[in-house]
């Protein structure tokens, strides 16, 4: 249904209903926005790259093809122009795409059985601490396709698109990172 929605907008937008835009930001700028802070923790400029994702976004909607959903060709976009911010700074691209309390999809406090004691407490901060260190530590092709589909919500399907390789290659990475962080999770446990 938000697919057919989403091409619908896409079409009244290339119609010359510009209104028609501002539906897709507004249905799509909390997730793009989540995303991108993940890459970049100034806020503003966050909120920057952000925009200039939307105003990329708008500028190449004539090249939607609708082979994907719009919410994955969106997405790229905006990671990709994250990337390219981070890279024109100066400065590396982050060793973690995902900041566990940040994640949009889940909150590992929330996820996790809280009872109110300091020792629980603390052993939750540990755990969360550990999740985030064994994520830090993946290869960049594990994270990504990590985070992806554990924080975003992707389809391997789109997450095939979005890194562009087979969707064997996506389940492996996957499973790999998974197995990676339950390494790290059975030592502290």
């Amino acid at each position: 249904m938000t697919a057919d929605t989403d091409q619908r907008l896409v079409d009244r937008v290339l119609n010359g209903d510009k209104n028609a835009f501002d539906m897709l930001v507004l249905r799509y700028q909390n997730r793009i926005s989540a995303a991108i802070a993940r890459l970049i923790s100034d806020s503003n400029e966050a909120e920057d790259v952000c925009q200039e994702a939307f105003i990329k976004a708008y500028r190449a909607l004539p090249l939607f093809r609708g082979d994907s959903a719009f919410y994955t060709w969106l997405y790229r976009i905006a990671i990709n122009t994250a990337k390219n911010h981070i890279v024109s700074r100066g400065r590396r691209p982050p060793t973690s795409d995902v900041e566990i309390e940040d994640a949009e999809m889940s909150e590992p406090g929330k996820m996790l059985r809280e009872i109110e004691s300091p020792e629980s407490s603390l052993e939750l901060e540990d755990l969360k601490s550990a999740i985030n260190n064994a994520i830090e530590a993946l290869p960049a092709d594990l994270r990504t396709a990590f985070t992806l589909r554990e924080f975003s919500g992707l389809s391997y399907e789109d997450i095939t698109e979005i890194m562009n390789c087979p969707v064997g290659t996506v389940r492996s990475r996957i499973f790999r990172a998974r197995e990676a962080i339950d390494v790290i999770v059975k030592e502290l446990l």
